[in-house]
């Protein structure tokens, strides 16, 4: 006979004792369990005592979440965690120095424990760890070791990082800013930093005044790659926390000290793999230097200024000083103006006064700034190019400043120029930090290859957006690859001309659309149950491989990580911390199980719990679109595991997964690409037979039965 669903078969074990197997009844008090626990071993005052799981974090077992427990878990009796966190603080007050190790080694690896975390800053835990870190009478372990208890216990949220007192946080930054420190304590001295400049807008003002510059590119230019990561996170914190005008003022400081090459060389083309936290803060560093044009590009030309004026007369010269000088000799002021007039609008503008087509915001005042660096960096090049299409009388002359206007909106929105930085976004462009003034350098590649492309396309004025529909192709499909440098990426997207973009979008057509003939369709419709199966298995196989997954907080990216996989038998799930940097465990070395049979539904974007008070805002859109959970029972309560996935694809494959384990319907896009793409192969193979055969729409008609059937063969006449 099965025992009740709240019962569970659990071991229990303490140390010098015989395990104890019993059955745990969940409907039972957690202190009447604790009484007969302690009972069978003769233990007075269960009150003293509580129950952990023996594996992972060995996290306390409360009401909340004892429906954890499962069949098969094992399960140590220790002591209660008030008086715990009791006997570690007054450990902290020893006298030697061996004694403080062991109290602070043991709260290290508690204080991620909820439980545990609310008895110990009860009993003002976080102001004796406060008072080790400021005293600072031991530089080594026992620093280290206070460091990461403080900050594993202000990650749960209970005590605000804005009540840390000034001097506290300049203490820290002393150890930030010491030479010959122990290696664990200066990155930990620096994420707790990062955390406050993160949380606590005065504080951070603090921190970005105590510690220099020059201080965190000497942490960048070590072999710590913890350090270095670090020090990257605490710059990027800075960063962010500053004003417009202060970002402005720390970056091209940075850039004076040669940080971007030392970047390029040295983090990006390291020897060691660019780990995800590393790749986040460059993508940061990235969006925020891009940022810095957001002003211009907000900004229309203001038609009374004289030096914007000056700038559009240096313009125009550039391109017909030889032709204005002689012409405009001798002639009246009305001569003069027509002259410029004409020039201008040689020059590709739409208006004989070309601020008019510069009050357009954006690009704004950004669009002068790209003309003029094109012409004043590049001068054969824009000579060239304004003179070839202002000789033209064919109606095919590309007209280089409304082009230029037009390309610079599309740099800002391929490049995302002013949009809010994203939490989880690793995608930054190596050729960024290869090249001083990018963005520039950038235009002075597009609008030559739009030059390019115009004569390919042999365009007119009235293909202006489809000149430019191509190009923003050209561009987009060239920086997905990411080029190394300005000189790969000029190389790469000159080879992808107009007939190369055709091609590929023939391929890609024919690879979504294939044929429409009716008997086709009843083919592949036949085919789908078949391939869905197919798709089915693949995706089970990927869950039970496994993933990494990162754990996401409220406040920002953490670099924790998590690892979750599917039995082998398809009937539970696995899951478990992990440390960065270690491979992911073997499926019995995961601590944590659910039931498949326990899941309730599949919950997806803002239906998820873990992100439904994120808000709204375009910063959280890459979140919710990686966001996905399962709700399962425990006991009589819903409950959620949790999941952000690292990327799209494996969003896609793990929620397909899910779906299929729960008998679902598996509607990811990836899901129909695999589906199209595989009917598609299946569909030709079965169809190479008939290559060149045109199949009808119909099927032909069955002719009519014949006036008689004397032609039938009569079998039973024997031949001669």
């Amino acid at each position: 006979m099965a025992p009740p669903r709240n019962v569970v078969k659990i071991a229990v074990q303490m140390r010098d004792a015989i395990p104890q197997l019993i059955q745990l009844d969940q409907a039972k008090p957690l202190a009447a369990v604790l009484k007969e626990v302690c009972d069978a071993w003769s233990l007075a005052h269960p009150e003293r005592y509580a129950l952990q799981f023996a594996d992972g974090q060995r996290r306390y077992i409360t009401e909340n979440n004892r429906t954890e427990i499962r069949n098969g878990s094992i399960l140590c009796l220790s002591t209660a965690p008030d008086l715990e966190a009791e006997r570690l603080l007054a450990g902290l007050q020893s006298g030697s120095r061996e004694g403080r190790r062991e109290a602070l080694q043991h709260l290290v690896l508690l204080a991620s424990d909820l439980t545990f975390a609310q008895e110990v800053i009860r009993r003002d835990g976080l102001q004796r760890l406060g008072t080790i870190i400021e005293d600072g009478d031991d530089l080594g372990e026992i620093l280290a070791l206070g460091l990461q208890a403080f900050s594993e216990l202000m990650e749960h949220g209970m005590v605000s990082w804005e009540t840390l007192s000034s001097a506290f946080v300049r203490k820290v930054v002393r150890y930030v800013n010491m030479n010959l420190m122990h290696a664990f304590v200066q990155p930990l001295a620096l994420g707790l930093l990062e955390s406050v400049a993160l949380s606590s807008p005065a504080l951070g003002q603090l921190v970005k005044s105590e510690v220099p510059l020059d201080r965190l590119l000497v942490h960048l230019q070590v072999l710590n790659q913890q350090l270095q990561t670090k020090a990257m996170a605490l710059l990027t914190a800075l960063l962010q926390g500053a004003s417009l005008a202060e970002r402005k003022e720390m970056l091209d400081y940075l850039w004076q000290r040669n940080f971007r090459q030392f970047i390029y060389k040295n983090i990006i083309h390291s020897a060691a793999p660019l780990g995800d936290e590393m790749a986040h803060h460059l993508y940061v560093l990235q969006a925020l230097t891009l940022g810095l044009l957001e002003p211009r590009v907000r900004t229309p030309v203001d038609p009374y200024s004289q030096e914007q004026r000056e700038q559009l007369q240096a313009l125009r010269l550039a391109a017909f000083e030889p032709e204005g000088e002689s012409l405009g000799a001798g002639l009246s002021t009305d001569h003069r103006r027509s002259l410029c007039a004409r020039e201008f609008r040689k020059l590709g503008f739409s208006n004989s006064n070309p601020a008019q087509d510069l009050e357009r915001v954006p690009p704004g005042l950004l669009a002068l700034d790209n003309m003029l660096y094109f012409s004043r960096h590049a001068p054969s090049a824009y000579s060239r190019f304004v003179l070839e299409n202002s000789s033209r009388e064919d109606k095919h002359e590309c007209p280089f400043a409304r082009s230029s206007i037009q390309l610079t909106v599309l740099l800002c929105e391929l490049l995302r120029v002013g949009e809010p930085c994203s939490e989880t976004a690793q995608d930054f462009s190596p050729m960024f930090f290869g090249q001083d003034q990018f963005f520039h350098e950038l235009f002075c590649v597009s609008i030559q290859l739009l030059n390019k492309t115009w004569k390919e396309m042999r365009a007119t004025h009235e293909d202006f957006d489809k000149v430019m529909q191509v190009v923003r192709e050209q561009l987009a499909r060239t920086l997905a690859l990411k080029p190394s440098s300005l000189e790969l990426f000029r190389t790469k997207v000159n080879a992808l001309t107009y007939g190369e973009v055709l091609r590929l979008r023939q391929t890609e057509r024919l690879h979504q659309e294939g044929t429409l003939a009716p008997p086709i369709l009843e083919l592949r419709e036949k085919l789908k149950p078949e391939l869905i199966g197919l798709i089915q298995q693949q995706r089970l196989l990927r869950l039970c491989e496994g993933t990494l997954f990162h754990k996401i907080s409220s406040r920002r990216r953490q670099d924790k990580l998590w690892f979750c996989c599917l039995s082998p038998n398809h009937k539970v799930l696995q899951y478990g911390d992990v440390e960065e940097g270690v491979g992911p465990p073997p499926p019995e070395a995961l601590p944590e199980q659910l039931p498949v049979a326990d899941i309730r539904a599949l919950l997806t974007g803002r239906d998820c719990p873990h992100v439904r008070e994120k808000g709204s805002g375009k910063q959280n859109k890459d979140l919710y679109e990686l966001a996905f959970s399962v709700s399962y029972d425990r006991g009589e309560q819903e409950a959620h595991l949790n999941f952000i996935a690292p990327s799209k694809r494996e969003f896609h494959l793990w929620t397909d997964g899910l779906s299929a384990l729960l008998g679902s319907p598996m509607g990811s896009e990836q899901t129909r690409l695999d589906l199209e793409l595989l009917l598609t192969m299946e569909t030709k193979l079965r169809l190479l037979e008939l290559e060149n055969v045109p199949i009808p729409e119909q099927p032909p008609p069955v002719p009519p039965p014949p006036t008689n059937f004397n032609f039938c063969y009569d079998c039973s006449i024997a031949e001669p």
